[in-house]
């Protein structure tokens, strides 16, 4: 059984940083591409950044230059390194797995979804 679990999530202060992690188990995804999506109260789910199986990143304009994605493949893990943090990044995060290898920013393109953590950014 596949299973994406996120940690890192938490409460922050409007410019500060927070790291998200998202591990993997039940199968590897070093071919994968994988993403990072949040999901606001109210609104819907929401592309944040992708990383292809070799590095490719794709970012939404909203985080570019704040955010960081990347992957370590021996871990079979994602993380999500987040700076400059705004009150407007408040949201449930979320680690997705797709079975193909390139990037994607529509979440029907994904196969596998975590449980989501909480990230809380006071103004």
């Amino acid at each position: 059984q596949v299973q994406l679990v996120e940690s890192g999530g938490g409460l922050v202060q409007a410019g500060g940083s927070l790291r998200l992690s998202c591990a993997a188990s039940g199968r590897t995804f070093s071919s994968n591409a994988m993403g990072w999506f949040r999901q606001a109260p109210g609104k819907e789910r929401a592309f944040v950044a992708a990383i292809s199986w070799s590095g490719n990143t794709n970012y939404a304009d909203s985080v570019k230059g704040r955010f960081t994605i990347s992957r370590d493949n021996t871990k079979n893990t994602v993380y999500l390194q987040m700076n400059m943090l705004k009150p407007e990044d408040t949201a449930v995060y979320y680690c997705a797995g797709r079975k193909g290898s390139i990037v994607k920013t529509d979440n029907y393109d994904y196969d596998y979804w975590g449980q989501g953590t909480q990230v809380t950014v006071s103004s």
